[in-house]
Order: C-alpha cells, then sequence, then structure tokens
C-alpha cells in the first residue's frame, strides 16, 4: 500500500488520519456521554470522564491539524463519475467536516474552565490563564471568563455538538454508503481496502 495519495486512492497515511479522527470523535462523544449518563458532578468518575473528554479533543485538534497538512501536501484521488452538482456536494460536505472538526477542539478548548490533565501525564492550562486570554477576551472585548464562556459553550455542546456533528457524520456516513452499494464506484474502497 501507498504511503501517499494515487490517482486511485488514498495512501495509507490519509486513511489513518481518516479513521483515528473517526475513533476519536466516537472516544470523545463516549467520554461525554458517559459523564452526563452514569456519573455525578462532584465526583472522581465525573472529573476522569471530563479529562479524558478533553485530552481526546486536544488530541482531535493536532491529529486535524497534521491531517490538513498531509491533505495540502498530497493529491486526492480522481472523483467517482457524477454530476457537477454531485461533486460540489461531495466538496462542500468535506469542507464543512473540516471546518467542524477545526471548530469543535477549539471551541472546546477556549470554552473549558478547568486545566486539562492530559491522559493524567500533564497539564495543559485553561484558556482563561493564558496571555491571549486577558490580551483578547479581558483587554479588548471587556468580558468575564463567565461572560465569554456561556455562548462558546452553546455553540460547542448545544449547537455542534448535540446536532451539527451527528448530522454531518450520518450524511458522511450515508453517502459513503450510497456510493458503495447504490452507486457501486470506487469510493469506499478509496479509503479502506484499496481494491478495485
Amino acid at each position: 500500500m501507498a504511503i501517499k495519495n494515487t490517482t486511485e486512492n488514498y495512501g495509507s497515511v490519509a486513511k489513518w488520519f481518516h479513521w483515528a479522527t473517526a475513533l476519536l470523535f466516537l472516544a470523545a462523544y463516549c467520554a461525554v456521554y458517559y459523564r452526563q449518563w452514569f456519573t455525578e458532578k462532584d465526583t472522581p468518575e465525573n472529573w476522569t470522564a471530563l479529562q479524558l473528554h478533553l485530552s481526546v479533543g486536544v488530541t482531535i485538534g493536532v491529529v486535524v491539524v497534521l491531517r490538513i497538512v498531509w491533505r495540502v501536501m498530497n493529491r486526492n484521488p480522481d472523483p467517482a463519475p457524477g454530476t457537477r452538482f454531485e461533486h460540489l456536494a461531495a466538496r462542500t460536505g468535506h469542507y464543512t467536516l473540516y471546518l467542524v472538526m477545526i471548530a469543535m477542539p477549539v471551541s472546546g478548548y477556549i470554552g473549558t474552565g478547568v486545566h486539562t490533565e492530559y491522559f493524567f501525564l500533564f497539564d495543559i492550562p485553561k484558556f482563561e490563564d493564558t496571555a491571549f486570554f486577558q490580551w483578547l477576551v479581558t483587554d479588548r472585548l471587556w468580558l468575564t471568563f463567565e461572560e465569554f464562556e456561556k455562548p462558546i459553550d452553546f455553540f460547542h455542546k448545544d449547537i455542534m455538538g448535540a446536532w451539527v456533528v451527528w448530522l454531518l457524520i450520518l450524511g458522511h456516513t450515508l453517502a459513503a454508503l450510497y456510493h458503495h452499494f447504490v452507486r457501486k464506484d470506487r469510493t469506499l474502497r478509496k479509503m479502506t481496502t484499496g481494491r478495485p
């Protein structure tokens, strides 16, 4: 299997980034839903689930940056045959997914009021304690952290996390399955086995 993308398939690095991102998003959701559904507030289990969610979120941010760099440096496989509208819809969907993959870790970090104990190995300071927060939010926007956090939290949890991400994942999955089972083209195989 080629490391770089070819005209026919994604390379092993692009595949790794794709599936790692999918698994990391799943892990982030598992941690946050476990925290909401199965733990009591202010318990060690609640804190551990929160820290796992935050740690996975930071990891997503790093992986997505590397993924974007790799995508810029590599060609994409040739698209499956389709109409102009289908290609536009596919590009729009992919760019929207990338936007969300950036927005979720960034909004999660800047809207969190606690340090991230990165997989319990070291601490990442919360945004409120950074010089950039002081420069931007306190000195220029004249907001407290609580005033700043409220809309960011609403965006991260109630809009993106509760609806938008799930709808995009569902759309992305359904599109891949449509290509595989209805159109019977190589779209899904480009990101999996690569076989003709």
